[in-house]
């Protein structure tokens, strides 16, 4: 997608994505998050993507088939993952 290449690159050119744990009144849902930097605590590895450095960390599961990449927000742009097409790992 031309759109995230560029968004990614206007803000340095690496894409850091990571399993979030998010807990609530139905159990656990594990999201993926997205940065311009690494969050801390991580252990991150190099994915190879057009036009840009992709980092990821799938946490304890396994990683995705494919990891999708969106650009969402009106305002603030910002890009988002999606775990095998899914707003969550599944």
């Amino acid at each position: 997608n031309p759109k995230v290449t560029e968004l990614i690159e206007a803000q340095g050119g690496r894409l850091y994505v990571w399993t979030d744990l998010r807990k609530c009144c139905s159990g656990g849902m594990t999201y993926l998050s997205t940065g311009s930097s690494p969050a801390a605590d991580r252990r991150f590895s190099s994915y190879e993507a057009a036009g840009f450095e992709l980092w990821f960390d799938p946490g304890n599961l396994t990683p995705p088939d494919e990891l999708h990449l969106d650009v969402k927000g009106w305002r603030n742009k910002h890009v988002e993952a999606y775990w095998n097409g899914c707003v969550f790992a599944v």
